[in-house]
């Protein structure tokens, strides 16, 4: 048995990674984009001739028409978008769930008002570990069932991120955020607990964009030293204008997620996307994003070069 504190058998690590080329993670000078090989193998909706294995996996009736036709709109946009996936019975419960611990103290929200008028609570990271019922959600087999078909890889949850307003976030790629070895191998889940408003600020996104090159702090100039010293204040300051100047340069067009409730929009690895501006403040935006990795890879934080845990330590239980 290992013993707390002793690092695993580098073996071991080995046999449970599928890249092509072996690593010993345990030998990197940091977690950092850098410092992994460019290596295979690639998600298969990803490779130049995606559309062949489409047709050949629909010819031998290993999938649907429908599932080829959102597998040829995922290699082309970088997103599927599934209306009324999770039915309203299971929305509702998880959201009880959620109210009920932070009515109880376990969950304690930020304020992070946008202006007088702005009553709703800032966003809560990983809110199944303290609300169980949103494992329901993040484990639900519909999801998965979907990123199995898109990745073809066993999918696991890495984390979740619950929110009672849009987050006004920067357009990004989460690949910066979390990165997998073989890189690629992150998906997203967008959920909505509700009907949307237009002015609520809703999920931006930028189709096509998945087909840009990864790019890491390295690629902007953010060294481990800056996010230690300053923290978000490089990536605020390079990473956030650098991918306006590549959606300025490649012309990309915004789409905003206008999500009935129940709808469920699962992103790319790379695809580019924020939280759009609150026209009106009243207006909620009740939804959980999830986010996965799959069995195998490797997952790190590429800004803070750091290791992620979930892949070792996973925490979800039904309350």
């Amino acid at each position: 048995m290992r013993q707390v504190g002793e690092r695993p058998d580098y073996h071991r690590i080995v046999a449970r990674l599928f890249a092509d080329q072996p690593l010993n993670t345990f030998r990197l000078p940091a977690f950092r984009a850098e410092h992994f090989p460019y290596s295979g193998p690639y998600p298969w909706l990803d490779l130049p001739d995606a559309e062949g294995r489409i047709e050949s996996r629909l010819r031998s009736g290993l999938i649907t028409a429908a599932q080829a036709e959102q597998c040829r709109f995922w290699r082309e946009n970088g997103y599927i978008i599934l209306p009324k996936l999770i039915d309203d019975a299971t929305l509702d419960s998880s959201w009880a769930s959620y109210e009920t611990a932070i009515a109880k103290g376990k969950i304690t929200l930020p304020k992070e008002p946008a202006g007088e008028s702005d009553a709703w609570p800032g966003r809560f990271l990983n809110p199944h570990k303290k609300a169980g019922n949103f494992c329901r959600i993040l484990k639900h087999e519909s999801i998965a069932g979907w990123i199995r078909l898109l990745m073809d890889r066993e999918p696991k949850p890495l984390q979740t991120i619950a929110s009672h307003k849009g987050s006004q976030q920067g357009v990004h790629s989460d690949s910066i955020h979390m990165t997998t070895y073989p890189i690629g191998y992150l998906t997203a889940a967008w959920i909505a607990f509700e009907d949307l408003h237009p002015d609520c600020g809703p999920l931006v996104y930028y189709p096509g964009s998945h087909r840009l090159p990864y790019y890491f702090s390295n690629d902007v100039g953010i060294s481990e030293d800056d996010f230690r010293r300053d923290g978000y204040k490089p990536y605020h300051d390079r990473y956030e204008p650098f991918v306006r100047n590549l959606i300025s340069k490649h012309r990309l067009e915004p789409h905003h997620f206008h999500a009935k409730k129940g709808d469920v929009l699962i992103w790319h690895a790379n695809l580019l996307h924020g939280g759009s501006a609150r026209n009106d403040l009243q207006w909620s935006r009740k939804a959980l994003v999830c986010h996965y990795f799959v069995k195998g890879s490797f997952v790190y934080h590429d800004l803070a070069a750091s290791r992620s845990k979930t892949q070792y330590v996973g925490t979800c239980l039904l309350k």
